[in-house]
């Protein structure tokens, strides 16, 4: 009587014990999740050409466009390319066209140069349509957002300049006619990676300045 008393107290306790651990292991830290997606976030060069669900494409895109934006112009537009015979002409004689082939597709993340608003030293203006001084910082937002996302759902991406580079900006533009107010900024090829790529670890204390420099 007492061995069954005592193998099926420690069956309860077993039965607990696993349910805690589930319920922790379901109950993650969302910062520590966050930090650990952001540090594990690297360039992937090398993928294995299989192709990206629409789905996951498309919150790739969401997360992109929640980046942050200022006077919330929301400057970006998104060309994404599937069809590997177009590239060259897209292209033309760009040396990371190796990386756009092997991947699952190449999104060129553009921005709009102009947008409607009032002038900052006249709020009771009508809307104008005016350049947008800020779209560099939104774009970079943008990228580093899609980044991270794509690092999220397992895939290797490789932020590749374009701008301010004109022998990779014209081709695109051309290639894509893109509207004269249009600059084609990066070019990210992201697809499933061929080999586990290992993050860098770029913190740096020294670099840190508390109230002076």
């Amino acid at each position: 009587m007492k061995k069954t008393l005592f193998l099926m107290a420690a069956a309860v306790a077993l039965l607990a014990c696993s349910c805690k651990c589930g319920k922790q292991q379901s109950e993650a830290n969302p910062a520590e999740v966050v930090m650990q997606n952001i540090l594990a976030r690297k360039s992937v060069r090398s993928y294995t050409g299989d192709t990206i669900p629409a789905a996951v494409m498309e919150q790739l895109l969401r997360a992109a466009m929640a980046a942050p934006s200022g006077m919330d112009a929301r400057p970006w537009q998104v060309v994404v390319l599937t069809n590997k015979e177009d590239y060259d002409r897209i292209f033309g004689d760009n040396f990371n066209m190796r990386m756009y082939r092997e991947s699952g597709a190449v999104l060129i993340l553009c921005a709009d140069t102009m947008r409607m608003g009032r002038p900052r030293e006249q709020p009771e203006a009508e809307p104008m349509l005016m350049p947008n001084l800020l779209w560099r910082d939104d774009m970079g937002a943008v990228t580093e957002n899609l980044l991270l996302a794509v690092e999220a759902y397992g895939l290797g991406a490789c932020w590749t300049a374009c701008y301010p580079f004109s022998d990779r900006m014209e081709p695109i533009k051309q290639a894509l006619s893109l509207p004269a107010s249009v600059v084609p900024y990066s070019v990210v090829p992201i697809g499933y990676p061929v080999t586990d790529t290992p993050a860098k670890d770029k913190w740096d204390p020294a670099r840190v300045h508390y109230n002076r420099w």
